[in-house]
């Protein structure tokens, strides 16, 4: 059995990459070497939506995750990240997608397309598709929005 953290973090900082890494900051996977993943939730895996919170002893470990972030950097635009799935209810498996984009109606719009595509391909039968969005308004300074799907951790 896997739970997967649901997180998600904004952030603000002088270039975009200041800003993403505010953004991890604030989702609680910064100090981590960073392993993206596909979009397949293996069975028996449990999903929470919850801040992750690592443990200090994690420092530089591997972190696998599925990502979403946006970027914005005019003043005005809006930066929206956003991630969707759905789980087959018995086995627990199922299907993530990461969408980004400026308008958070799109963001989500676009996830359940997506996923719903995604799923007529398959033979299973999943469940009510669920989504997690971060948002943020560049005032100013870029601003990032992230959304995370945080598996597990890894040590060298």
């Amino acid at each position: 059995m896997i739970t997967i953290s649901i997180t998600t973090g904004v952030g603000e900082g002088p270039t975009p990459l200041a800003a993403f890494d505010c953004a991890l900051l604030n989702a609680g996977v910064a100090n981590y070497n960073l392993i993206p993943l596909s979009s397949v939730i293996p069975p028996a895996s449990w999903i929470q939506r919850a801040r992750y919170d690592p443990p200090t002893n994690e420092y530089g470990d591997r972190l696998y995750l599925v990502m979403a972030r946006r970027v914005a950097q005019i003043p005005g635009e809006i930066a929206v990240a956003g991630l969707g799935w759905t789980q087959e209810p018995v086995a627990r498996c199922g299907l993530f997608v990461e969408i980004d984009g400026s308008r958070r109606q799109q963001v989500e719009e676009d996830i359940h397309t997506t996923l719903a595509c995604m799923i007529q391909s398959r033979p299973l039968r999943y469940g009510p598709i669920q989504t997690e969005l971060a948002e943020i308004e560049c005032r100013g300074n870029p601003v990032c929005a992230l959304a995370v799907a945080v598996y597990q951790s890894q040590t060298w």
